[in-house]
Formats: C-alpha cells, sequence, structure tokens
C-alpha cells in the first residue's frame, strides 16, 4: 500500500499527525457548510437575494471540481508534508479574505479561491494517513481525517450560525481562519515527510486514473453523493410537510443524522479494513433499503427518525472505504486519484441535487425523493458488485 519513500512513523506521531489532518477536516468543514444557517444575514448585509446568497454554496463547489484537478497536477510532485501546509495557508488567506469581503463579488472570489484548496488537501491528507497507518487500519486512518468533517456538521455548523447570529456572520470566517493557522502550525509540528514515487510521468498517472477499477471506484463516489443530496438538499420540507415536525425543530432533529455520520464513519471504517468491497457492496444495499423504508415511513416520525439516524451512518460509513478503494486501485497515481475523488464526489453533490429539483419541478411528491435516491444506491451497489467480482477474475487489479 506504501509507495517508495513514504515515511514510516512511530505510533505517537502517527496520532498526532492524525490529529492534525482532523482538524484541518473540521475547518475546512466549518468554512465550506458554515455559511448555510446565515445566508438571510449574509444577503441582508450585502444586499442581495437569498438565493443569490446561496449560490456562494455552489460557487465554493463548483471551485472544488474545478480546483482538484488543478492543484494535484501542480502539487503532483511536491513532498506532501509541505504540499499540505501551504494548501492549509490557502484556507488561511482564503477564509481571511471571506471575513473582510466589503462585496458579494468580492466575497464570491474569495470563497472560490479558498476552495480550490480543499480536493487536493483531502486527496493528499487521505494518502499521508494510509502511509502512517499500521497494516490493515488504513481505511481507519483515513475515517480519522474525516471525522473532523463530521464534527463539523454536527456541531461546528450549528456553533458558528449561533456565533453569526450573534456577533455578525463574519466572526465565523475569522474563527475559521485562526484554525486554519492552527492546522498549519500542528502539521509543520508533527506530520512527517513522505515523497511520491519518483520516475513516474504526469501522462503516467492520467493512464493510471483512466484504468477499469479507478474509474469504477470513482463512480461510486459520485453515486454515493448524488444518492446522498437528491434526498438531504429536501430533507427540511419533507421533516416538516410529510413527518410532520414543525419547522424550528427540524435543525434540531437533523442532529440525528449528524450523530449517525459520526458513528458511521468509525464503523465503516473497519468494515473496511476488515473486508473492503463486501463491506461496501453491503453498505450500499443497506442504504438502497433504508432509503425505500423511508418513503414508506416517511409520515412516522419515530420510524422516521430512526431511519434518519441509520441512514446518516451508512452515507458516511462509506465515505472512508471509498476512498481506500481509490488509493488501493490508483497504483502510480494515488495523490492525483485520491484528490480527483474530491471533485467526483462535489460533482454527485451538484448532481444529486439537480435531481431533486427536477423531480419536485415535475409536480414529484417529497416523500418520493427516498425512492430516487434508493435508486442511485443502488446502481452504485450493481457497480460494486461487478467491480468485486471482476477483481476475482483477475480482469481489473485491485
Amino acid at each position: 500500500m506504501r509507495e517508495g519513500g513514504a515515511a514510516a512513523s512511530p505510533a505517537p506521531r502517527a496520532g498526532l499527525t492524525l490529529a492534525a489532518l482532523s482538524l484541518g477536516s473540521f475547518t475546512i468543514g466549518c468554512g465550506e457548510f458554515g455559511i448555510m444557517g446565515l445566508l438571510p444575514n449574509m444577503a441582508d448585509d450585502l444586499k442581495v437575494t437569498i438565493p443569490q446568497a446561496g449560490l456562494l454554496v455552489t460557487g465554493y463547489a463548483l471551485g472544488v471540481v474545478f480546483g482538484a484537478p488543478l492543484l494535484a497536477v501542480l502539487t503532483s510532485r511536491w513532498e506532501r508534508r509541505r504540499a499540505l501546509i501551504l494548501l492549509s495557508m490557502v484556507f488561511v488567506i482564503g477564509n481571511l479574505a471571506c471575513a473582510l469581503s466589503p462585496t458579494y463579488g468580492l466575497l464570491m472570489a474569495a470563497r472560490v479561491f479558498t476552495a480550490l484548496a480543499h480536493g487536493t488537501f483531502f486527496g493528499i491528507g487521505a494518502v499521508l494517513a494510509t502511509e502512517i497507518a499500521r497494516p490493515g487500519r488504513e481505511a481507519q486512518a483515513i475515517a480519522m481525517m474525516f471525522v473532523g468533517m463530521t464534527l463539523a456538521n454536527v456541531f461546528g455548523v450549528p456553533l458558528g450560525t449561533f456565533i453569526g447570529q450573534e456577533y455578525g456572520w463574519r466572526a465565523p470566517f475569522f474563527i475559521v481562519t485562526a484554525l486554519a493557522l492552527l492546522t498549519s502550525l500542528a502539521l509543520f509540528l508533527f506530520a512527517p515527510q513522505s515523497h511520491p514515487r519518483s520516475g513516474v510521468r504526469f501522462k503516467d498517472e492520467l493512464r493510471a486514473l483512466g484504468r477499469g477499477p479507478v474509474l469504477m471506484a470513482m463512480s461510486l463516489s459520485v453515486l454515493a453523493s448524488s444518492a446522498l443530496f437528491t434526498l438531504y438538499t429536501y430533507i427540511s420540507p419533507l421533516l416538516s410537510e410529510v413527518t410532520g415536525i414543525a419547522p424550528e425543530r427540524v435543525p434540531y432533529l437533523l442532529l440525528i443524522f449528524g450523530v449517525g455520520m459520526t458513528f458511521g464513519n468509525v464503523i465503516g471504517a473497519r468494515l473496511g479494513d476488515w473486508k473492503l468491497m463486501p463491506a461496501i457492496i453491503g453498505m450500499f444495499a443497506a442504504m438502497s433499503l433504508v432509503l425505500v423504508a423511508m418513503h414508506f415511513w416517511a409520515a412516522d416520525t419515530v420510524p422516521m427518525l430512526t431511519l434518519l439516524l441509520i441512514w446518516g451512518a451508512l452515507v458516511f460509513g462509506l465515505a472512508s472505504p471509498i476512498q481506500m478503494r481509490i488509493v488501493a486501485t490508483a497504483k502510480g497515481a494515488r495523490n492525483l486519484a485520491s484528490t480527483v475523488n474530491q471533485s467526483a464526489f462535489n460533482l454527485g453533490n451538484a448532481f444529486g441535487a439537480w435531481i431533486g429539483a427536477m423531480l419536485i419541478a415535475y409536480g414529484i411528491s417529497y416523500a418520493m425523493l427516498p425512492v430516487a435516491s434508493a435508486i442511485l444506491a443502488g446502481l452504485a451497489c450493481l457497480i460494486a458488485i461487478i467491480s468485486h467480482r471482476a477483481d476475482k477474475r483477475g480482469t481489473m487489479e485491485a
């Protein structure tokens, strides 16, 4: 699993490195999603409409989609510790610019600039995590990094919303700037040096990226995030209009989803280290069943909230195993593949939200959205089965 020249760290240093990567993940999550609860405040202050303020989320996602491949190329030969520190500094500069932006246009530009480093940080960080992990625990190491993102959604975003409402929407950006600076310092102090394998040309990396196993693993990322955002984008109206939960209580009940994500991140990683492809197949199959059940029990509060918890666990339980699958299959292009996977995930975000919007525009009820998500999860399950069988036949490298 480890490329030539990879650092071998003693366990205590590896733990501190993973903690630094997790802090970076937490910082990125707060910076990306923290504005969602502050859109009315930002719209009022910047003299734009709420939908225009919402485009700041879209702009960030597109920055990730296009920035990840670009920076993956630029940093493909860099020593990984140095690359991660410099990427962290992009978050420092970008979030500080967001906090100080006097106009909507400058804020959008600052958001896009910040997003450029998002995918590359996760991509290089995931590779470094697998290198310093104990053999057989690579997926758990990736999950340790990703746990920062789950904690950002569970705790960071609600706290940032509260701070923004009390002290102005710029305050959370200043806090994220400080966290990004702390991430840079932690990586400088604790992360070991790690050099990409020498002697591999970029066109060889692109060729490796185009291999069947890698493309199929990337498709799993696109479908997993599409299945998530087809429903999750509209989960609030589903819970309020179909389940009958008071709108003001919906944000608190969504914490259930976040708790499920946190537990799923840990459990999914352990399953991935145990049996990688069977775990991915099983979780996609379980997700399809849970989503179908959400359709039938959408009007019943207790079953719906229970299913929401399980769904959250399955959604994020897949994150580190899929990332591990990509790292494992992309021999000779691990940095590039791991980074481009973040573009694939964000592409799925946009695609899923678009599918949900189109279905609603054509008159499909909110209660049918879980079925659409289930179909996408089922398609991902089918692709995972095909990929796993091909591995066994030896027709695709694992």
